[in-house]
C-alpha cells in the first residue's frame, strides 16, 4: 500500500493534479482520496487500478496475493470466545502483497515504439517510476562464472523512469544496432557498454546512443 501512495503522490506531483481532481476521474470525493494518501483508509483492488488508469499508467496492475508469513511466529496463546470460554490458537498468519503487473516483450518490440500492453505478463513487488516492461535474456553475453551476472533465459525487469549511471545494467542501443543488455561503464571521460562475460570486448557508445531502461530486478530461470 505505501508504495502505491508513492505512485499516486508522485504522478499528482508530475501532472499537476490536486485530489479533488483525481476524485472527480475516478468518482469518489476529495475526502475519500486523501484518506487514501494518508493510509488512513486502504481502497479496494480495483479502485486502486482504476486511479493508475485515471492518472495515465494503465500499464501498471496492482492484485493482492495471500501469502503465510513464516518468519514471523506469533507464540500459542488463549484468546476469550464470546461464549466466555477459552481456546487455544496457533498462529496461523498471512499477510497481504502489493504486487504490480508489467508486460513481457520480445526484443524485436524494442526497434520501435515500446508497446504499452502485451498478452503475457509477470508479477512483481517492484514499483516502477515509468512504463517498466519484463524481457527474457538471450545468449552468455551477461553470464559470469565470479562476479554479477545474469544468465540466458532469466527475466530482467526494465524501468525507463530510473536514470541511467555508469555501473547501472542497461539495455540500450544506438544507430546501426538492435537493443542489446549491457552494463554502462565509464572509462578515460568516455561511456562504454560492457558485458559481464569477460570473453567479449566493449563497446563504445557513439552515435545514437540511448538508454532504453535501467534493469532493476532480475527472475530465475522458468
Amino acid at each position: 500500500m505505501d508504495k502505491w501512495i508513492a505512485l499516486v503522490k508522485l504522478k499528482l506531483r508530475e501532472l499537476g493534479l490536486s485530489q479533488e481532481q483525481l476524485a472527480e476521474r475516478v468518482g469518489v470525493t476529495q475526502g475519500g482520496v486523501g484518506h487514501w494518501l494518508r493510509g488512513t483508509r486502504t481502497p479496494k483492488v480495483d479502485m486502486m487500478n482504476k486511479v493508475l488508469v485515471a492518472l495515465g499508467m494503465p500499464h501498471l496492475h496492482v492484485s493482492l496475493s495471500i501469502a503465510p508469513v513464516n518468519a514471523v511466529a506469533e507464540r500459542a496463546s488463549r484468546y476469550r470466545t464470546q461464549d466466555g470460554s477459552d481456546t487455544d490458537a496457533e498462529a496461523d498468519i498471512s499477510q497481504y502483497i502489493l504486487c504490480f503487473r508489467y508486460p513481457v516483450l520480445a526484443w524485436a518490440e524494442l526497434d520501435g515504439p515500446l508497446p504499452t500492453s502485451s498478452i503475457v505478463t509477470e508479477q512483481t513487488d517492484y514499483c516502477a517510476q515509468g512504463k517498466a516492461f519484463w524481457l527474457r535474456v538471450e545468449g552468455d553475453l551477461m553470464s559470469s562464472a565470479t562476479g554479477p551476472s545474469v544468465p540466458e533465459h532469466m527475466l530482467v525487469l526494465v524501468d525507463p523512469g530510473v536514470p541511467a549511471a555508469p555501473g547501472k545494467l542497461v539495455i540500450a542501443r544506438q544507430q546501426g544496432t538492435t537493443a542489446m543488455f549491457r552494463q554502462l561503464v565509464e572509462d578515460g571521460g568516455q561511456r562504454f557498454l560492457k558485458p559481464l562475460n569477460p570473453t567479449y570486448p566493449k563497446l563504445l557508445c557513439g552515435t545514437g546512443f540511448e538508454v532504453i531502461g535501467v534493469v532493476v530486478r532480475s527472475h530465475g530461470v522458468h
